[in-house]
């Protein structure tokens, strides 16, 4: 029997994102076999995405399933992309919550994708302590907010915030509810 129809017998969708849309057969990189076990069974969006460089974030809310998937390959595929897009802050709650079996884990590992690298930009709050994405950082002022009537006050929360990917001195974050940007140095790290 074929890879292609093992696949369909092990599922009749797409494994990550569920589309029963333009299913193809994808060949997870790095496997340690090259049975039906190293394969997935893919829509043309998620495929292609995979292989891009820049990736549909949204898209990959569906990993939120895919992590529980009974089939180790489709783990790993969607460790590896929320990998690739930890740095949007939610992906990194859904890594915190996966568990991959040890040689599971080198097999996704092996793409490099797990790796830190080097940050092209380091945002730093006040103090100069650096910033993550996913970070929870205090108002150490009152601020403005341009284009409403809003005024975020000293000593306001903002959790989770995420980073402006080309520009240092900018974070997101929400306040009262709403999306705002901030200034780092106007916030220290919590």
């Amino acid at each position: 029997m074929t890879i292609e129809k093992l696949l369909y017998e092990r599922s009749s969708q797409c494994e990550l994102c569920q589309s029963d849309q333009k299913l193809q057969t994808y060949t997870v990189p790095d496997s340690p076999t090259s049975d039906v076990s190293a394969h997935a069974l893919l829509c043309a969006k998620c495929r292609t995405d995979i292989e891009a460089p820049e990736h549909d974030v949204h898209h990959w809310r569906c990993l939120n399933d895919a992590i529980w998937h009974p089939e180790p390959v489709i783990q790993v595929l969607a460790w590896r992309m929320l990998q690739r897009i930890k740095d949007q802050g939610w992906p990194q709650d859904l890594i915190d919550m996966m568990y991959l079996e040890p040689e599971m884990a080198q097999w996704a590992a092996a793409s490099g994708d797990g790796q830190e690298a080097q940050p092209k930009l380091q945002h730093r709050d006040v103090n100069g302590v650096p910033l993550s994405a996913g970070d929870s950082v205090v108002l150490i002022k009152d601020l403005k907010v341009k284009g409403s009537n809003m005024v975020a006050k000293q000593g306001t929360a903002v959790r989770r915030i995420s980073l402006d990917p080309e520009n240092e001195a900018y974070i997101e974050g929400k306040v009262d509810g709403q999306t705002i940007v901030l200034v780092t140095q106007y916030v220290k790290k919590t």
